[in-house]
């Protein structure tokens, strides 16, 4: 924690707010986001199915709108679009506190997606143009204060969704609101770059003409859409595996706890080890191959744990040892990967493109999650009814070591630019 805190001071004041905004964004919507599908379908008496609406058209206009967010980001400024996707979250949070209709739930779903669309290319975009230089540690300190707000936001939820899930909403839409006028106040504007002879610039859809062909970039996507896959087991493979042989919720709290924690105290330390060994596209391959290696402590334990396991059980602490390692191999895997795959992005971003390329960057990750998280829910099953429960787990280590190589294969071939590079798009 102590080398977490020395690196974030080491930073300028711009950098700092960013951090302190992005922890206060994060503890805003983790405090609300668990608790919605609970609050639609019980409170409200929803059918899943609309339950299962709500919640795709909140992250459909977050991952469709991620390009237009980076390209308004690149053209307007950064600041003005954190500002509005933090105040447009304080009307979509208020809206969810009070509706109880569909199309006001469907609205106010829409306009969380739409503010996160608007706000994480520009945090992005900002943090990689302040850091300069020191992209890959200011990311470092980045991810260590987003984890922190993962791990704070549900534990505050949880005390305010014992009074009402209209506590919840409108405390973290007070939040916002707050964090909008501070933004307002304190952060430094940011024009955006913009080339010597403005009449030389490109228009928006060369931009995006440029992005969609840059065929290294396309790659690098990717080879990198598996580590979101990956990542994401957190919230999918590993609570129904620890749910299958444990029949408890406690263990799917330790997989977060576990995960947060780590990267606040370690991501700094282990960041500067692989920055003093390893070139960015070495680091990423290296993680991800140990992204894939993660899952084998899972995998190897469904051959003796086949059913659940009394909590008041001697042997039930034992039962989320393979799981709560993989979700720290995970979060490991992820400190080494993330300053480095954003510095990457930034690089292919250049001078002037740098919030468009974030944007498709993170829509072609959703896009890679949505997928990969049906494969991963159908290999369950096939492996459920086969009798070979370990069928998925293997199947994401073959999937981590595959794209491990696929980016030292872009190494080799000089696919990936480098930081001191400038690449324009």
């Amino acid at each position: 924690m102590k080398s977490t805190l020395a690196l974030t001071r080491s930073f300028e004041r711009p950098i700092r707010l960013l951090l302190v905004n992005q922890l206060t964004i994060n503890i805003g919507f983790y405090m609300l986001m668990p608790y919605l599908a609970g609050h639609l379908s019980t409170t409200l008496a929803l059918p899943t199915a609309l339950v299962g609406l709500i919640l795709g058209v909140r992250n459909l206009s977050q991952q469709g709108l991620f390009l237009l967010g980076g390209t308004l980001a690149d053209r307007l400024g950064c600041k003005p679009l954190i500002v509005a996707g933090c105040a447009l979250r304080t009307v979509a949070f208020a809206l969810l506190g009070v509706a109880d209709s569909l199309p006001v739930l469907l609205v106010a779903s829409g306009l969380v997606g739409l503010a996160g669309a608007l706000f994480n290319p520009a945090v992005r975009t900002y943090l990689a143009a302040e850091a300069g230089p020191r992209k890959v540690e200011a990311f470092a300190a980045f991810n260590a204060f987003y984890q922190l707000g993962i791990l704070i936001g549900p534990l505050i939820g949880l005390v305010l969704d014992a009074m009402a899930f209209s506590v919840v909403c409108l405390t973290s839409a007070a939040m916002f609101a707050v964090l909008t006028v501070a933004q307002v106040r304190a952060l430094p504007a940011r024009a955006p770059s913009r080339p010597d002879d403005e009449r030389r610039r490109p228009g928006v859809l060369q931009d995006w003409r440029a992005v969609l062909t840059n065929r290294s970039f396309l790659l690098f996507s990717l080879a990198m859409t598996g580590s979101y896959v990956l990542g994401f087991q957190v919230y999918l493979g590993l609570p129904l595996e620890i749910r299958r042989v444990s029949s408890s919720e406690l263990g799917v709290t330790g997989v977060f706890v576990v995960s947060a924690v780590l990267t606040v105290v370690l991501q700094a330390r282990l960041t500067a080890w692989a920055q003093a060994r390893w070139r960015p596209p070495q680091a990423i391959a290296r993680g991800l191959a140990l992204m894939g290696l993660s899952f084998v402590p899972v995998a190897v334990s469904t051959l003796w744990l086949q059913g659940p396991v009394p909590p008041d059980s001697v042997a039930w602490a034992f039962t989320l040892a393979p799981a709560l390692t993989t979700a720290a191999l995970l979060s490991v895997a992820t400190m080494i990967i993330y300053p480095f795959e954003m510095t990457t992005i930034a690089v292919f971003g250049g001078d002037h493109a740098v919030g468009t390329f974030y944007g498709l960057y993170s829509t072609l990750a959703g896009i890679g999650i949505a997928t990969g998280n049906l494969l991963t829910g159908w290999t369950l099953d096939v492996g459920a009814r086969l009798g070979l429960p370990a069928l998925s787990w293997l199947a994401l280590t073959v999937i981590g070591l595959a794209c491990a190589t696929a980016v030292a294969a872009l190494d080799r071939t000089a696919g990936l630019p480098q930081p001191a590079q400038a690449v324009t798009a």
